[in-house]
This record gives structure tokens, C-alpha cells and sequence, in this order.
């Protein structure tokens, strides 16, 4: 398994096979995009593939940086030839992949944790994990004037997105390694977890209601901005500081249907993620670029530059981490032992990747079959 990148390395490396403006991670609710990605010229550009159009959600955020760059320099489009993308915004995990179960959406970025909810809720047939695209990106962010050590969040209020979504089965984890007591439904106990859209964690913290929040970027940096203090960086918590924060997906029924289309779509993202890593600057105000083009409003400075470096492009899904994180749900009482065999395919991915001259990647023995 290839190693994830910070966005800040300029030097070549293999890159392996996925703000405010919403400021959500996990919330309810989902609104299409109203602009198109921009045309690129391609010598293919009046050859249809085997679907005369692909839909693709993502989030208006920084952890989904490969979306907003790809779709912004038109990479992903250029490898599609003739057939035509519909861009899709979603505020939230499960309303992208009720979408992708109820056939109006083909290919997603996501997170682990609805990734996993989704597979397992239809028993293993409506969706594949066909790669990775983030790493990262999650801060335990507070407020200075209330806790300076780890050990004061004992009796405190800190906020997650949303009751089992990832970063709050990241700190029910925590807590509990701590020896600390969660309830996990209510989230009373030694810590009060208050489950808080990311889009209000900000006015939240600054009225004094929360006294932290363990929130993925540009939440956090919004934190910061508004005075709060990061007390850890969950990346020290994984093994080599890697953990997938974003996954690809596909609709099974998409992949069996259109394997040219969903291969076109990792050509994409593969070269996305290359150029990335190579262009950081101006990757950076694409990503921006194409927030504003969404919200009418593009992230200050002094939210992206902090937020940008910490968060890992890569192609690698980091397989053995999203099995940790289920793990740990399962430990919290959120959910029960889920059967992921089948989780990923990544056949696709490998081919792409092998034939760039990149390192294979690994499904963690949860590949399909």
C-alpha cells in the first residue's frame, strides 16, 4: 500500500489510486450544482462512451479537494471524451448515498463511515468503494481559555457533526481509550458530545455553547480563526498518520453497466491527484475557485492556507483504516459487527494505476469476489 502524501509535498511521489461555505461534514440535505464543469479540449471530445452522461457527488469541501479541482480544470471531463458529467453537491453522507441507492446519482465522493452504513444497510449490493481520494484533515480544535491539556475535556461540551458520522465515532473512540463514559446515543456522560452541524459549530463555539469540537477542515481552521487553540491532530492518533477521510464510490449496478465509464472517471482522478500534487498553489485556488463558483463566496485566507497542508491526497482508500474506524463503531455501540467483504473493488483503480506506472493498492482482504 503506497503512502498518502501531505498536499504540501512538491516532490514526485507515487500517488495511489477521492468549506464552509456549507462548513458540514455529516449533515442532512442535499443541493445540485447549478454550474457546469468548464469544457476541455480533447481529442476524443465527440466520443461517447458506453453512458451518454455520469452523475458525481461530492461535498463543498476541502476533504474533497480531488471533486472541486477535478471538475474546476475540467481532468476528469477530458478523460470522458464525448460523455458528459452532472456535477452534484451534497451537504451530507446519507443523503448522497440515498441518491446513489435511489439511482439518481452514479459516482460519489464520501466518507468512510456512510460508505460503510450504506453497504452494510443493503446488505452488501448497492455500492463499491472503487478508491480513495483524502486523507486527514480532522482536528480536535478548543477553546484556550477552558482547556490547555487533554485530560480538561473531562466535564466540557465538544461538538462532532453528527452521532455516529466519523469524526464522532473517532472520539467516542478516544474517550473511551481514555477510560472515560459516553453514552453514544445521547452523548452524555464524562465528556458531553453534542452532535453540531459543522455549519453552526462555528457560531457555537464563539457564543460560548461548545467549548471545542473534533471537526475535519476548513471547519477547524474556521475554529482557529475564531480563536480557538488545536489541541490534537487525529493523524497522531493512526499508524504512519494515515486514515482515509474520503472514499470513491459507484453504484454496483452503475459499475456493471458502464466499466469504461467508471475507468475514464479514475483516469481522472488519478491525473487530479497528480496535479495536485505538483501545482499546490494553484490547486488551491482551483478548490477555491470552485467553491465560490457554488456558494457566492470563497473560504478567507486565513481559513484555506492553514487548512490546505493538512489534509492528504491520495488515491490509496487506506482499506485497513476504514476496517479500524467499523471496528470502532462497533466498540462504541453504534453499530453492530458488519460483514464488509465485498466492500471494495478496486480492479479498476489497479489497472489505471499500473498502466500510469504506479504502485498497486490494497483492499485490506475486502475486495469483491
Amino acid at each position: 500500500m503506497s503512502a498518502a502524501r501531505p498536499l504540501t509535498a512538491l516532490r514526485a511521489i507515487a500517488v495511489t489510486a477521492t468549506l464552509p461555505l456549507l462548513l458540514t461534514a455529516c449533515g442532512y440535505g442535499s443541493e445540485a450544482t447549478k454550474d457546469e464543469p468548464k469544457t476541455a479540449d480533447t481529442a476524443d471530445a465527440g466520443k461517447k462512451l458506453s453512458a451518454a452522461e455520469v452523475r458525481i457527488g461530492y461535498f463543498p469541501n476541502l476533504t474533497h479537494a480531488t471533486a472541486l479541482v477535478g471538475l474546476q480544470e475540467g481532468l476528469i471531463e477530458k478523460e470522458l471524451g464525448g460523455t458528459k458529467i452532472k456535477p452534484q453537491s451534497f451537504n451530507a453522507g446519507p443523503s448522497e448515498i440515498e441518491a446513489l441507492n435511489g439511482g439518481s446519482l452514479d459516482i460519489g465522493f464520501i466518507g468512510p463511515s456512510p460508505s460503510i452504513n450504506g453497504y452494510v444497510k443493503s446488505k452488501g449490493s448497492n455500492l463499491r468503494i472503487i478508491s480513495g481520494s483524502a486523507s486527514g484533515g480532522v482536528k480536535l480544535v478548543v477553546n484556550p481559555d477552558k482547556i490547555k491539556t487533554l485530560d480538561d475535556l473531562k466535564g466540557k461540551k465538544i461538538a462532532t457533526p453528527q452521532k455516529g458520522n466519523t469524526q464522532d465515532v473517532a472520539f467516542l473512540n478516544w474517550i473511551s481509550e481514555k477510560g472515560w463514559k459516553v453514552d453514544p446515543e445521547s452523548g452524555k456522560g464524562d465528556v458531553s458530545v453534542l452532535r453540531t452541524d459543522n455549519k453552526v459549530t462555528p457560531d457555537a463555539f464563539k457564543q460560548g455553547s461548545i467549548d471545542g469540537a473534533w471537526v475535519p477542515e476548513p471547519t477547524a481552521s474556521k475554529l482557529v480563526s475564531d480563536g480557538g487553540s488545536v489541541l490534537l491532530d487525529e493523524t497522531a492518533l493512526w499508524p504512519d498518520k494515515k486514515f482515509v477521510i474520503t472514499n470513491i464510490i459507484v453504484s454496483q449496478k452503475f459499475l456493471k453497466q458502464h466499466p469504461d465509464v467508471v475507468e475514464a472517471v479514475l483516469r481522472g482522478t488519478v491525473k487530479t491527484n497528480e496535479w495536485i500534487h505538483a501545482n499546490q498553489d494553484k490547486a488551491k485556488a482551483s478548490a477555491n475557485a470552485r467553491l465560490e463558483a457554488e456558494g457566492g463566496k470563497p473560504l478567507d485566507a486565513k481559513v484555506i492556507d492553514p487548512a490546505w497542508p493538512s489534509i492528504a491526497i491520495t488515491d490509496d482508500p487506506l482499506a485497513a483504516t476504514l476496517k479500524t474506524q467499523s471496528d470502532w463503531a462497533v466498540k462504541a455501540g453504534l453499530i453492530e459487527q458488519p460483514d464488509l467483504a465485498g466492500i471494495y473493488d478496486l480492479t479498476l483503480l489497479n489497472k489505471v494505476l499500473k498502466a500510469a506506472g504506479k504502485p498497486e493498492v490494497s483492499d485490506a482482504g475486502l475486495g469483491a469476489k
